[in-house]
C-alpha cells in the first residue's frame, strides 16, 4: 500500500511545531483544521489557492497544474489555484463528483493589515446545500437528508428529514418495525427522495451507502430529539407542530435538528426562507419501488439516459419551476383521487378556453422565482436575479387574466384549482414597486462592478455618478483648452486604470510643454504629463467612483433586507406559477396527441380502451392501440405471445396510463376508468447485481419477493417472464406458485407475461384469471408481429423466427427446427402423469398438497418415459454408423433432461 508523503499532509505540518511556518501558512492551517474533510479554497488576491493534500486532490480532480512553494516539515508545500472569476465552474465539477468545499475569503483591509489579511470561511458548498443557479440542475431538486434511528427492545424507529435548500421545502417522515423491515423501507424512501447528500451519526446507521450518494458523518448529539423539536419550533416561529401533522414524532425530530444545524452552518446564516413543514406518510402516495421507477422509465431510461422518458415527453414547461414540479408529480402521484380530479378539471378548463398557447408565451418570460427567492433569503442574490424577478412579476397581471377566463361555473368551479392559482398570482405591489424603482434596467452582473441601481433611486449615488460620468466632457474641454494654450495640435488628454489621468505629448512637441506640466511617464514615442488642475480633478473623480461603488454595496445590502418581508409571498407566487406551468404543459400535450380525460372511481377496476404507450407511440410510425379490462372478478391476465410481439410494451402502457391518471394528467387512450390504486409493482427484464453479489435469477426472485410481500388487492402488478433464470421445471413451478399467490392471496390486478404455455391452464381452475395473447403471423420464412392483444392463449412462441430475425446463422436455425420437431414428437408420445393445473378436487387443500408432493415425481416419470419410448423406437440393425452416433447423442440429451 502506498504511503501518503509528508509534503501533502496539512495535519503533519500543523503538528510540527519545530518547523518555522509563515504567518499566512499558519493562518491557513488554522482554517483547514476546522474543515478537515473539505477542500479549502483560500483567497489570495485574484486566485483561490489550495495547499498540501487539498492541492494534490484538486489537481487530480480538476486537471489543473500542481506546483510547490515554501517548505513544511522539510518538504515543498504542494499548491494549486484557480482564478476567482472562474470559481463557479470548478465548484460545479467538484460538487458533481461528491466533494464539499469551504470558501475562505479575505475580510480584512490589505492596506491596514499588519501581517496576513484576515480571512474567514464565508460559505461551505456541499452536494446537498446548493443554491447557486450555476451549480444546480435546472429541472431537478438536490435535497439534503438526515436520518435518525432509535431502537427500543426489538423495534427500530427511523426518522427522516429532508430539505431542498434551493426552494425551502422541509419535509419529515417516520416509520417503525424490525431492523430488516425498516432497512427495506428506508431503501424505498431514499430511492423516492433521491438525496444529493445524507447526514448520519458518527456511530453509523441502518444504511451506510446509497447509490454512491455522499454520506456525511456528524456527531451523534446533533440528533437529539428534544433539541430537534425546539429547532423546528424556532425555525418555523410557532409554539406547536400540531398544525403540521407532526404530533407524536420522535426520531424525525432528531433528524430535523441535525439537518437544520448543518444547513445553517454551511450558509453562515439563518434559513429565513424555510417557513413551512410537510409531514409525509406511507399511505399518501402511490408506492413505486426502484425497480418500478426504472422499468417504467419515468425520468431516466433503463440505460441511465435522460430521454426518451415519460418526463422528457411531457416536459413542455416554460419555466424551470414547472419542470421540477412535473418531475415531482410523476414520482409522487397521490392516492387521494380528489387531487387528481382537481387537476383533470383544470386541464379541461384550460383546453376548453384555448388559453394554453397564450399562457405558454407569457410563462416563457418568467424566471426561476423560487430559486431567486431563496438567494434573496440567503443574501446571495445577484443584481441580475433581482432584474429577472422584477420582469417576471410584471407578467402576473397577464397570467391572471388568462387564468380567470378559464374557470367559472362549469369550468372548474369558483373554488377549483385554477381559482386557487389565480389567488396565488396576485401582484405583490410593494415588492414590485421597490424593484422597479431600485434596479437598473440592465444591471451589472456583480455589485462590485457598479451600475446596479436605477437613476433617481438614491440622490447621493446619482451625485457621485455624475462626478464620474462627467469626466468625459471635462477631458474633452481640457484637451481643447490645452491645445489652444500650447499650440500642440496632437495633444491628447486620456485615462487608464494604472496611471490615472494624463496629458500625452509626442517627443517632437515636448519643447512646447508649459512649466506647470509635470512628467508622469515616458514612452518610446511620447511623454505623459499631469497638471495641477488635472490632478485635482483626478482625485475628485476617482474618489467619487470609489465612493459610488461603496454606496452601491451598502444600498444593495439594504435592498435585500427590504425584500426579506416579501419572501413568503414570493414563495406562494412561485408555487402558483409552477402549478400553472405544469398543468398548461399537460394540457398542451393532451391536445396535441389526442389524450383523454380518465375517470377515477371508487370501485376496483382498470378499464382502458384503445390504450397506447405514451413514449413508444412517438418513436414508431404506427402504434397499435389495445384494451385492458380488470374488474373485481377478473384480476389476472396471463399474457402469451412471441418475443418482440409487444407484451412488455402492453404491460408498461397499462401501468403508465394508471399512473398518469393519478398524477392528474390526461392519458393516451380513447377512455380509461380506474379504481383505487395503492402501489404499482414491476418485475420486468433480466438484470444482475454482481457488485452486490446477486445473480440475474437472484435479482428476479428478490423483486418477486417484494411484490408478493407488499402487493394488496388495490395494487397493480406487472410480472414478465418469472422463473426463466433457472431450470425448466423449477422455473415453471415457481411461476405457477407466484401466479396462484397473486390470484388467491394478494388479489392484485396482475399482468403476467410468460412463455410457459402450461400456465395457460390456470383460468380453468381460477375463474379470476384470463388468457390473452399478442398475435403474430408467419409469412414464408419470416414473422409479422401484429402487436394486437386478443383473447385466449398464443398458439406458439415463434422463438426460432425471432432468432432468425436477430441474425442467428441459417444452419443453426435449421438444426433447431429439426430438434424442435423431435422434442415435440416425443412430448406427444409421452404419457402425462397428471395435469398440474387441473380443476381442484372436492378437498382443495388435500388436492393442493397432493399436487405439490407429486409434481417433482411426475416430472421425473415423464422424462423417464420419454427416454424409454425413444429406446423402444430404435432399430439398431437398420442404423448406419452416423445415424447410430446421432441417436446416441439424442438419448444422452434425453437422459440429461
Amino acid at each position: 500500500m502506498t504511503t501518503v508523503p509528508k509534503e501533502i499532509n496539512a495535519a503533519a505540518a500543523k503538528k510540527n511545531s519545530a518547523e518555522k511556518l509563515t504567518p499566512m501558512m499558519q493562518q491557513y492551517l488554522g482554517i483547514k483544521e476546522n474543515h478537515p474533510t473539505m477542500l479549502v479554497f483560500y483567497r489570495m488576491g485574484d486566485f483561490y489557492e489550495l495547499f498540501f493534500e487539498d492541492a494534490e486532490k484538486a489537481s487530480r480532480l480538476l486537471g489543473i497544474t500542481l506546483t510547490a512553494r515554501g517548505v513544511a516539515s522539510g518538504n515543498p508545500i504542494k499548491m494549486c489555484g484557480v482564478p476567482f472569476h472562474s470559481l463557479d465552474g470548478y465548484l460545479a465539477k467538484l460538487v458533481k463528483l461528491g466533494e464539499s468545499v469551504a470558501i475562505c475569503e479575505q475580510i480584512g483591509d490589505p492596506a491596514t493589515s499588519k501581517g496576513p489579511v484576515e480571512r474567514k470561511v464565508m460559505r461551505v458548498v456541499t452536494p446537498g446545500t446548493l443554491t447557486d443557479a450555476d451549480l444546480l440542475p435546472e429541472k431537478a431538486e438536490r435535497p439534503l437528508l438526515a436520518m435518525c434511528s432509535i431502537t427500543q427492545r426489538k423495534t427500530v424507529t427511523t426518522g427522516l428529514a429532508w430539505l431542498s435548500l434551493a426552494s425551502g421545502a422541509l419535509k419529515l417522515m417516520e416509520f417503525s418495525g424490525d431492523s430488516s423491515t425498516v432497512a427495506v423501507r428506508l431503501q424505498q424512501e431514499l430511492e423516492r427522495i433521491v438525496p444529493a447528500e445524507i447526514l448520519s451519526g458518527d456511530n453509523g446507521n441502518l444504511f451506510d451507502d446509497y447509490a454512491g450518494t455522499h454520506i456525511n458523518r456528524v456527531p451523534d448529539w446533533h440528533f437529539d430529539v428534544v433539541g430537534g423539536h425546539k429547532a423546528l419550533l424556532d425555525q418555523l416561529g410557532v409554539a406547536t407542530l400540531t398544525g403540521f401533522g407532526a404530533d407524536g414524532l420522535g426520531a424525525a425530530f432528531g433528524a430535523a435538528g441535525a439537518l437544520l444545524r448543518y444547513a445553517q452552518s454551511t450558509q453562515g446564516r439563518g434559513l429565513q426562507h424555510v417557513r413551512s413543514l410537510t409531514t409525509e406518510t406511507e399511505s399518501e402516495f402511490i408506492g413505486l419501488d426502484a425497480a418500478t421507477r426504472r422499468n417504467l422509465e419515468l425520468t431516466e431510461t433503463i440505460r441511465g439516459q435522460e430521454s426518451p422518458t415519460l418526463f422528457s415527453l411531457l416536459d413542455h414547461c416554460r419555466t424551470a419551476m414547472g419542470s421540477r414540479m412535473l418531475r415531482h408529480w410523476l414520482h409522487h402521484a397521490r392516492r387521494d383521487q380528489k387531487v387528481a380530479r382537481a387537476r383533470h378539471e383544470a386541464i379541461a378548463a384550460l383546453a376548453q378556453s384555448e388559453a394554453a398557447a397564450p399562457l405558454a408565451a407569457t410563462l416563457a418570460q418568467v424566471p426561476d422565482i423560487e430559486r431567486i427567492t431563496t438567494r434573496i433569503a440567503l443574501l446571495s442574490a445577484r443584481p441580475r436575479d433581482l432584474a429577472a424577478l422584477r420582469d417576471g412579476l410584471l407578467q402576473l397581471p397577464a397570467l391572471r387574466g388568462d387564468v380567470v377566463r378559464c374557470y367559472g361555473p362549469g369550468q372548474g368551479g369558483e373554488n377549483g384549482l385554477l381559482a386557487a392559482i389565480h389567488t396565488a398570482l396576485a401582484t405583490p405591489v410593494a415588492c414590485l414597486d421597490l424593484l422597479v424603482r431600485a434596479v437598473a434596467q440592465e444591471p451589472a452582473a456583480m455589485v462590485r462592478d457598479g451600475g446596479v441601481f436605477a437613476t433617481g433611486f438614491d440622490a447621493e449615488l446619482d451625485e457621485l455618478r455624475a462626478l464620474s460620468e462627467n469626466a468625459g466632457q471635462f477631458l474633452l474641454d481640457l484637451e481643447t483648452r490645452e491645445r489652444a494654450r500650447t499650440g500642440i495640435a496632437n495633444l491628447r488628454v486620456e485615462y487608464n486604470k494604472v496611471h490615472g489621468f494624463y496629458i500625452e505629448v509626442t517627443h517632437g512637441q515636448t519643447d512646447k510643454v508649459p512649466d506647470d506640466y509635470r512628467r508622469r511617464q515616458t514612452l518610446k514615442n511620447a511623454e505623459r504629463y499631469i497638471t495641477p488642475e488635472l490632478k485635482v480633478f483626478e482625485d475628485k473623480a476617482l474618489s467619487a467612483q470609489d465612493k459610488a461603488l461603496v454606496r452601491e454595496k451598502m444600498l444593495y445590502d439594504l435592498l435585500l433586507a427590504e425584500l426579506a418581508p416579501h419572501i413568503g409571498t414570493l414563495q406562494t407566487i412561485s408555487q402558483g406559477l409552477a402549478q400553472l406551468d405544469t398543468l398548461n404543459a399537460l394540457t398542451e400535450h393532451a391536445q396535441q396527441h389526442n389524450w383523454a380525460a380518465p375517470q377515477l372511481v371508487d370501485e376496483p377496476c382498470i378499464n382502458i380502451v384503445e390504450g397506447r404507450h405514451p413514449v413508444v407511440e412517438k418513436q414508431i410510425e404506427r402504434f397499435i392501440a389495445n384494451d385492458c379490462r380488470f374488474v373485481n372478478e377478473r384480476r389476472l391476465l396471463l399474457i402469451t405471445g412471441p418475443n418482440m410481439g409487444g407484451k412488455s410494451t402492453f404491460m408498461r402502457q397499462v401501468a403508465l396510463i394508471t399512473l398518469l391518471a393519478y398524477v392528474g394528467s390526461y392519458v393516451p387512450a380513447a377512455s380509461a376508468t380506474i379504481g383505487p390504486i395503492d402501489r404499482i409493482f414491476t418485475r420486468i427484464g433480466a438484470t444482475d447485481d454482481l457488485a452486490g453479489g446477486r445473480s440475474t435469477f437472484m435479482v428476479e426472485m428478490t423483486e418477486s419477493a417484494a411484490i408478493l410481500n407488499g402487493a394488496t388487492e388495490h395494487s397493480l402488478v406487472l410480472m414478465d417472464e418469472v422463473g426463466r433464470g433457472t431450470s425448466t421445471f423449477d422455473g415453471l413451478a415457481l411461476a405457477w406458485a407466484i401466479a396462484r399467490h397473486l390470484i388467491d392471496t394478494s388479489r392484485s390486478f396482475t399482468l403476467f407475461a410468460t412463455h410457459y404455455f402450461e400456465l395457460t391452464q390456470l383460468p380453468d381452475s381460477h375463474p379470476s384469471a384470463a388468457n390473452v395473447h399478442l398475435s403474430a403471423v408467419e409469412h414464408k420464412d419470416s414473422i409479422v408481429f401484429l402487436h394486437a392483444v386478443q383473447p385466449g392463449p398464443a398458439s406458439q412462441s415463434y422463438g426460432l423466427q425471432v432468432a432468425q430475425l436477430a441474425g442467428v446463422p441459417q444452419p443453426v436455425i435449421k438444426a433447431a427446427r429439426k430438434h424442435l420437431a423431435r422434442l415435440e414428437a416425443q412430448a406427444l408420445d409421452a404419457t402425462p402423469q397428471r395435469d398440474l393445473f387441473a380443476a381442484p378436487a372436492a378437498d382443495p387443500y388435500a388436492q393442493e398438497e397432493e399436487e405439490e408432493a407429486s409434481a417433482p415425481l411426475a416430472a421425473l416419470n415423464a422424462a423417464q418415459q420419454a427416454l424409454l419410448d425413444a429406446i423402444a423406437d430404435l432399430d439398431p440393425d437398420a442404423l448406419t454408423p452416423r445415424d447410430a452416433l446421432e441417436q446416441l447423442y439424442q438419448l444422452k440429451r434425453l437422459a440429461a433432461a
